[in-house]
């Protein structure tokens, strides 16, 4: 099964424990995003397929869509559009900088994770734990982001 709950706090009861349970979802959002890093989903398995794709709007990086013609499509992934017809498509702006392109859902045969999740692991509790272990050290400490290679 994939873990594609991916924001902290969502569903029914949002409003009622987000501040207390925001700290301790942030960690298992990372740990589920970090599990989705280089993972395949073949189409042959429908049910496993559907999580998916669903887990690939949510995820932070890029997805490959490997098409049933043999051709693929690296990008990010930012749209599953559902209608009541079938297929559904997804909606993905591709890595190569050309514009958004919709594909059908029918005519993928896998979807693999091949991207690295910028955000896996970079929580405001872990910012501030180095911050303060730089400054301990006596070394200069910024706000300075790292590189995401």
């Amino acid at each position: 099964m994939i873990d594609t709950h991916t924001k902290a706090g969502a569903g029914e009861n949002a409003g009622e424990n987000a501040g207390e349970n925001a700290g301790e979802n942030a960690g298992k959002n990372a740990s589920a995003k970090i599990e989705l890093e280089n993972m395949r989903v073949d189409c042959a398995n429908s049910a496993a397929f559907e999580e998916g794709l669903q887990a690939a709007c949510s995820f932070r990086g890029d997805v490959t869509l490997e098409l049933k013609d043999g051709s693929a499509i690296e990008g990010y992934v930012f749209d599953l559009k559902r209608t009541n017809a079938s297929p559904h498509a997804v909606r993905i702006l591709p890595k190569d900088g050309r514009s958004r392109i919709t594909v059908e859902q029918s005519t993928i045969q896998t979807l693999c994770f091949t991207g690295k999740d910028a955000a896996a692991g970079k929580s405001w509790e872990n910012w501030m734990r180095r911050y303060a272990q730089m400054k301990l050290q006596g070394e200069a400490a910024g706000i300075e982001s790292e590189t995401l290679d």
